[in-house]
């Protein structure tokens, strides 16, 4: 098989002769051939991807009809594929025919092709079952295949990591420096292999590598492929390699933080030790660290909260997130820590730093008066500026609701603590009836003022019915106002826990409510905040934490 003295220079009828010429290259003289012309094939392979690469799978394809029957039969030939350079350009030269939104039937059989033959080149599970395929050449090195192909692909991605991290370094080294388009198409390559685990080294340092340009110059398939992969737990990757994914891929940021959604509302919430689970193993509070990714994914829950019209299971999930933000927050190494005002840059500042004062920050008996300096502040930005618009008004609420564990609190001072009920009512009113028109809010205080009276003389009756509290309970069945339902099952429920026999009612009281109203998951999802809470202090006697299991337990059956 002689040596052609001039091959043109993409010659591509040619180079298909050849592979078809040299099959698998089983015979010494087709093996001989091989070596012979590898530097030209690898020119023309380079060249072929230059010309491929910008254009598209389908544009590559009408352009090259049988460019699939070439890489195919190169990709199996051991002496082509065992020289890195070529390997590599044929990687690249694949992954310019992958569609990365297939259209049609054809196209995802391409796509399965190309993954099969990406996996062949790269990864040794294939060979590890069949080792009467394994090779000549590699025989001769020493190796199995599956030892061959396991340090081939290691050794690549040890090159790529190596060039990435020395640009990184050198990036003012003009001459040195890597082009973004070759780490874009490094990029590319890498979308059918993600999960390959050998490949996760070059992931990461991709994902951490930024380069000198201004735009993003990883390509946004790859970026997806990684959050995908990632999200349906097929590679485990460092915290700061996905925050750096999610930080400039906004797309990534906005999936990851629908997906926590989509998993907090299939499960029932049976704890909020379970939701804070789900929650920090989606990194999401962790990464929330970052301003930009908490302003983010606060607004992704905000929008959440006004599609479900404000549910109480939303508003539960939006707080313990905010608790283990906050957590995390504290928990940061103070050189690091951004300034609270870069987390909430728009709101009244006094007001934020009276809000994330976590309740165990402060002795108990400081409880009441945390709470009226809150809700002094708050009625003086609501009531004695101009709100220029309902939106403002929303902004507020949403802040004060964020930080829900207070409220809760609140609703429990009032019926445990010398407190000024005045301030601590109207902090609950401004909750549950943000909007004064029409005086809707002035009403609800009404409404709490009076069930606040009513329940305070029974506080400490030792001879408790269902009858006693009629009053209480009818205002909850009897009144078309969401806000006032929700707020007087929020006062009586409490009562029913702190009093000192509401506990011997409580189960009759709860079970006639739940049959004649929609209040039970608002009661519901109390217990569990209260739940969550006294687990997490120690404040509270067990037979406070006994009476919200069993109420839990038949409320299960009915949310």
């Amino acid at each position: 098989m002689a040596q052609d003295a001039t091959v043109p220079k993409l010659n591509f009828a040619y180079w298909l002769d050849k592979a078809v010429e040299w099959g698998q290259a089983r015979t010494l003289e087709s093996q001989k051939d091989v070596c012979l012309h590898l530097p030209q094939l690898q020119e023309f392979l380079h060249q072929l991807y230059e010309t491929i690469k910008h254009s598209g799978s389908t544009v590559a394809i009408q352009q090259f009809p049988l460019i699939g029957q070439l890489l195919g039969r190169l990709c199996w030939n051991p002496f082509i594929i065992g020289n890195d350079e070529s390997q590599k350009t044929l990687m690249w030269c694949l992954c310019c025919l992958y569609s990365s939104e297939p259209q049609n039937t054809v196209e995802l059989k391409a796509n399965s092709w190309i993954r099969s033959l990406l996996c062949h080149l790269l990864s040794s599970s294939k060979w590890e079952s069949n080792e009467a395929e394994t090779s000549p050449f590699i025989s001769a090195l020493g190796y199995t295949s599956a030892d061959y192909y396991c340090h081939l692909v290691k050794n690549m991605v040890i090159s790529l990591v190596t060039e990435l991290r020395e640009n990184q370094f050198n990036g003012l080294n003009i001459q040195g420096s890597i082009s973004a388009s070759r780490v874009n198409a490094v990029s590319i390559f890498c979308v059918p292999l993600i999960t390959l685990p050998d490949v996760t080294p070059l992931l990461e340092t991709l994902l951490l590598y930024h380069g000198g340009s201004s735009k993003e110059i990883l390509s946004s398939e790859f970026l997806e492929a990684v959050n995908e992969a990632f999200l349906k737990k097929k590679i485990s990757l460092p915290e700061s390699v996905v925050f750096s994914l999610w930080l400039r891929h906004l797309p990534s940021l906005e999936k990851a933080t629908l997906h926590l959604l989509d998993q907090l509302f299939s499960i029932q919430l049976n704890s909020l030790e379970e939701v804070a689970c789900v929650m920090k193993d989606s990194l999401l509070p962790q990464a929330a660290n970052h301003p930009a990714i908490f302003r983010i994914v606060n607004e992704i829950f905000k929008n959440a909260l006004m599609e479900t019209d404000g549910t109480s299971g939303v508003m539960t999930i939006i707080q313990v997130f905010t608790q283990l933000f906050l957590q995390a927050h504290q928990n940061e190494n103070k050189q690091h820590k951004f300034p609270l005002k870069a987390y909430f840059p728009y709101h009244h500042q006094p007001l934020v730093r009276g809000l994330v004062r976590r309740p165990f920050e402060l002795p108990t008996t400081y409880w009441s008066q945390h709470l009226q300096h809150i809700s002094n502040m708050l009625r003086v930005l609501v009531e004695d500026t101009n709100i220029s618009c309902l939106t403002d008004l929303f902004e507020i609420w949403f802040l004060v609701a964020c930080f829900g564990e207070w409220l809760d609190i609140a609703a429990e001072q009032l019926l445990k603590a010398a407190v000024e009920p005045d301030a601590v009512l109207w902090l609950l009113a401004f909750y549950y009836c943000p909007n004064n028109e029409n005086q809707q809010r002035t009403q609800t205080m009404v409404e709490a003022q009076a069930v606040y009276s009513h329940l305070m003389m029974l506080f400490s009756c030792t001879d408790l019915s269902l009858k006693d509290l009629e009053a209480a309970v009818h205002r909850i069945i009897g009144t078309e106002q969401c806000w006032n339902r929700c707020l007087t099952t929020h006062l009586l429920t409490n009562f029913l826990l702190f009093s000192c026999h509401g506990h011997k009612i409580a189960q009759e009281c709860i079970d006639h409510i739940a049959k004649t109203t929609d209040t039970s998951n608002d009661v519901y999802n109390l217990l569990i905040r209260t739940a969550y809470r006294f687990n997490h202090s120690g404040e509270e006697n067990q037979r406070t934490v006994k009476l919200i299991n069993e109420l839990l337990q038949k409320l299960r059956l009915k949310v």
